[in-house]
C-alpha cells in the first residue's frame, strides 16, 4: 500500500478519533463562559486531588519495593526499578507544585497518565528479573490490580478522555507484556511455557493466553463503563453548574423570596396558580419623572433610576418587604405577599417612614451638588391580595393582584396634592399599630379625604 492510500485510510479514522475525543472534553458543546470557568475551576481542584493521590500510590510503591525480599544480591539504588521509582516521584512533585501554580496542560495531564501506567508495567515487568524468572513470572504479579486505581483516579477530574486513555494505555501495556513473555517463551523452550491447562497455568510460569486477554477485556470493559459513567456525570455536572449559575441569575432577576418559591416548588409552575392572603402593598414613584427624563441624556436617565433603586430596595428588603416590579420609575413592592408574617403592615410602614427620610437626604445631596430636586411619593395600603403566577406558559411572572394595590398606587399619586412624602390609610395605620409599629415621630391624621378614582372620601395618616 502506498503512503498515499494510507494517508487516505488513516485520515478519516483520525478524524473520528478527534471528534469523538472533542465531545467527550465538552468541546462540541455549547456552553456559557461562565459556566466553562466553572467547570474548568472544579477541574483544577480535581488535578490538585490527583496529584495528592499519586503522591500517596508512588510512596506506597517505594515502601512496597523497599520491603520486599529480593533474590539478587544487587543494591536498591543500583536498580532500575528504584530509578524509575525516584523519577516517577520527582514527576508528581513537578506535577502537583505546577497544578497550585496553574491550569495544566493537555499535554502534561496525558503524560501523567502515561506516566502512571508505565511505572505500573515496569514494575510488574521487573519482577522477574527481581526473583531471576522467566518472564511469564511477572504476568502472575496481583500488582495488576493498581491499574484499576489509575484508571479510577482519571475519573476526578470529570474528563472520560483521560480515562480512555489509561485504560487503552494499560491494555496495549498489558498487551506488549504478554508479546514480550510469549516470544521469550518461544526462543527460549520452542513455545512449551505455553499452555491452554489452567492448572498448569496456575501452578507453574505457564503462560495461558486466553487468561492474559481476559485481563485486557477487564480492563477494557471497566474503561469504557467508567466512561460511560462520567460522560454521564459531567453531563449532570454541567447542568448543575448551569442551574446554579441560573440560580444565581434568577436571584437578581427575581427577590430572594420568588427566587427560592420557584427552586423549591414541587411541581412545574403555572399561570393562574394563586393564594389569597392579608398583606401590606407599598409603592414609590419619582413625581415628575417623565418631564426631567426628556431633559436628561439617556445615559443620565438610567443613572438616575439606578441611584433611586439603590436608595429604595435595601430599605424595603431589610424591613422584609418584597421588591415585585420596577415599572420605569415607580417601585412596587410587597409585605406578607410571597412569604407569610404577622406584621406585615407595621413593617410596610417602618419602611415607608425610612424611605421617606432617605429620599429627603437625597433630595437635599442632589441640590447641594447643583443637581435638579427630586420629590419621591410613598405610599402604604393594607388589604386581601391574591399572589401567584399570571402570563402564560411562555412568559410568567408572579406578582400581586388586589384592591390593596390600586389604592397603594391612588395614595401615592395623591401625596402630591397633599404635599407630602408618604401616606397611608387610617385603617391599614390601626392595623399597623396592633401588630407593633411604634412611629418614628408624631403622626398627622388628615381625615375624609377625596381620592381620585374612590367613590368615597377616606381618612389618611401622613407618614412623613
Amino acid at each position: 500500500m502506498s503512503n498515499s492510500s494510507v494517508a487516505t485510510f488513516l485520515h478519516p479514522l483520525m478524524f473520528s478519533v478527534r471528534t469523538l475525543l472533542t465531545r467527550l472534553g465538552d468541546g462540541a458543546v455549547a456552553l456559557a463562559p461562565r459556566i466553562r470557568v466553572a467547570i474548568a475551576g472544579q477541574q483544577d481542584e480535581s488535578e490538585r486531588l490527583i496529584g495528592w493521590f499519586q503522591l500517596a500510590i508512588v510512596a506506597i510503591f517505594g515502601v512496597l519495593f523497599a520491603m520486599a525480599p529480593k533474590q539478587l544480591p544487587l543494591p536498591l539504588w543500583d536498580r532500575a526499578a528504584a530509578w524509575v521509582i525516584a523519577a516517577y516521584l520527582l514527576f508528581t512533585f513537578l506535577r502537583l507544585a505546577l497544578s497550585y501554580r496553574g491550569r495544566l496542560p493537555g499535554w502534561l495531564l496525558a503524560m501523567s497518565v502515561i506516566a502512571d501506567i508505565g511505572l505500573l508495567m515496569f514494575l510488574i515487568w521487573s519482577f522477574h528479573i527481581e526473583y531471576g524468572q522467566p518472564p511469564s513470572f511477572s504476568l502472575k504479579a496481583p500488582t495488576l490490580l493498581y491499574v484499576f486505581i489509575f484508571i479510577a483516579l482519571r475519573a476526578l477530574r470529570f474528563d472520560a478522555r483521560y480515562v480512555i486513555l489509561a485504560g487503552a494505555t494499560a491494555a496495549v501495556g498489558w498487551a506488549l507484556m504478554i508479546a514480550y513473555a510469549a516470544t521469550y517463551a518461544v526462543a527460549a523452550d520452542g513455545g512449551t511455557a505455553i499452555t491452554r491447562n489452567y492448572v498448569t497455568y496456575l501452578t507453574s510460569n505457564s503462560i495461558l493466553l486466553g487468561a492474559e486477554f481476559d485481563k485486557i477485556i477487564s480492563i477494557l470493559v471497566v474503561t469504557a463503563v467508567l466512561a460511560a459513567v462520567i460522560v454521564r456525570a459531567r453531563s449532570l455536572l454541567i447542568k448543575s453548574a448551569s442551574e446554579q449559575a441560573a440560580s444565581g441569575a434568577l436571584a437578581r432577576f427575581f427577590s430572594p423570596e420568588v427566587a427560592n418559591r420557584i427552586r423549591s416548588s414541587m411541581h412545574e409552575i403555572r399561570a393562574g396558580e394563586g393564594q389569597l392572603r392579608s398583606a401590606a402593598i407599598l409603592t414609590t414613584d419619582v413625581r415628575g419623572f417623565t418631564s426631567l427624563a426628556m431633559s436628561m441624556l439617556p445615559n443620565e436617565v438610567i443613572s438616575l433610576l439606578i441611584e433611586y433603586q439603590r436608595r429604595i430596595v435595601p430599605i424595603v428588603q431589610r424591613h422584609g418587604g418584597m421588591i415585585d416590579k420596577f415599572i420605569g420609575d415607580g417601585i412596587l413592592a410587597t409585605f406578607c405577599g410571597a412569604e407569610p408574617s404577622d406584621a406585615y403592615a407595621a413593617d410596610a410602614l417602618r419602611a415607608a417612614q425610612e424611605i421617606g427620610t432617605s429620599t429627603e437626604a437625597w433630595a437635599q445631596e442632589r441640590s447641594a451638588r447643583g443637581e435638579s430636586l427630586i420629590f419621591v411619593g410613598t405610599a402604604v395600603a393594607a388589604g386581601r391580595v391574591i399572589f401567584g403566577a399570571i402570563g402564560d406558559q411562555s412568559r410568567l411572572e408572579f406578582t400581586v393582584i388586589g384592591d390593596a394595590v390600586n389604592l397603594a398606587a391612588k395614595l401615592e399619586k395623591h401625596t402630591k396634592a397633599e404635599r407630602v412624602r408618604a401616606l397611608t390609610t387610617d385603617e391599614t395605620y390601626a392595623l399597623a399599630l396592633d401588630q407593633g409599629f411604634v412611629p418614628s415621630h408624631a403622626l398627622e391624621r388628615r381625615p375624609l379625604r377625596r381620592i381620585e378614582g374612590l367613590a368615597t372620601p377616606i381618612d389618611l395618616v401622613v407618614l412623613a
